[in-house]
């Protein structure tokens, strides 16, 4: 019996699949599968899972014969998984000694559909620890209670995959799959979705994942159309939200932090080629103007002065639905 399965993307990272492989090998036992989906890479990344294959115990290696991206990559080993809990760990990334046994005990003691865990951030030779932004731990909540309040971050603005463990059951409900080709973004509607569907979840203080920031190939780093995935992942949590028995009172939320991540965007502008600054601007304008205007009216009301004239400038700006779909 598999009890837990761990899915493992990779794309590129032939300088950091070496940390991630010997993470991997300190947390191997008898009842845990490794699933190591290569995202069709085309550096010696292929050639370290080909070897890890064959040296790691619990390894399962799926070959995907075209890129499709971290969601699609997650997507295929979730499908492979066997286990009766699930965990997910970055190709860059990698997590302590022991981790995944003792969150493995964790959740089944507190016997809840999921636990979010706080995170080390890697940066260079430096270590900071990013917590969880739910402040009651080791007790059982319910997940759409974590959504709110809107105008504080919540456990929704903290959506990694790999900060956490999963019961399948949620994998059964069709929980914990991403929207196939999104190419960033791509947990923004899985957290939501989480949140507002699961039954139960917990916050524990288990530092066991090392986060890389600063990744050449990770696609925070790199400023072109890719980024503006953002758009169509938000657009998805503003339409199932408002689908949601409870819209009237989530919906501010989901407006203000779509909001927030345009004015990031837009703040970062400079960063992109003309062309993708372009579609930038007119894909927010477009988002703005679907939103539902009363909620927006209030979220910039909200704001800060800066953020709210700028996006009250992107508004204006010339945008349809029909732009942002394409």
């Amino acid at each position: 019996m598999v009890m837990l399965s761990v899915v493992v993307p990779f794309y590129n990272v032939q300088t950091y699949a070496p940390d991630t492989l010997r993470s991997l090998h300190a947390n191997a036992r008898d009842d845990v599968e490794f699933v190591l989906v290569d995202d069709c890479s085309t550096d010696g990344t292929r050639h370290l899972l080909e070897r890890a294959a064959e040296e790691l115990p619990g390894a399962v290696l799926i070959r995907h014969e075209q890129n499709g991206g971290l969601a699609t990559a997650r997507n295929t080993g979730l499908d492979a998984a066997r286990g009766e809990y699930l965990a997910f760990l970055d190709g860059d990334d990698w997590a302590a000694p022991g981790h995944f046994t003792e969150l493995l005990a964790v959740i089944e003691e507190l016997d809840c559909d999921f636990v979010r865990t706080d995170h080390v951030v890697a940066t260079g030779r430096k270590r900071s620890v990013k917590r969880a932004p739910i402040g009651r731990r080791d007790e059982v909540l319910r997940p759409r209670d974590a959504i709110l309040p809107a105008h504080r971050t919540t456990s929704v603005d903290y959506p990694y995959a790999w900060a956490g463990m999963y019961r399948r059951r949620l994998l059964d409900r069709g929980l914990l799959h991403f929207t196939d080709g999104l190419r960033t973004a791509e947990d923004r509607p899985w957290i939501w979705r989480l949140h507002r569907e699961a039954e139960s979840f917990a916050a524990v203080s288990t530092l066991g994942v090392f986060y890389r920031r600063g990744v050449a190939t990770s696609l925070t780093q790199i400023a072109d159309v890719r980024q503006l995935d953002f758009i169509r992942a938000f657009d998805q949590v503003i339409e199932e939200t408002a689908n949601d028995s409870d819209a009237d009172a989530l919906l501010p939320k989901a407006v203000r932090t779509y909001c927030a991540i345009i004015a990031h965007h837009h703040a970062a502008i400079s960063r992109f080629e003309p062309a993708v600054a372009r579609k930038l601007r007119t894909l927010s304008a477009a988002a703005l103007k679907r939103m539902p205007q009363d909620i927006l009216k209030e979220a910039l009301n909200s704001m800060d002065a800066d953020r709210a004239g700028l996006l009250r400038r992107i508004r204006r700006r010339p945008g349809s639905a029909e732009v942002a779909a394409a």
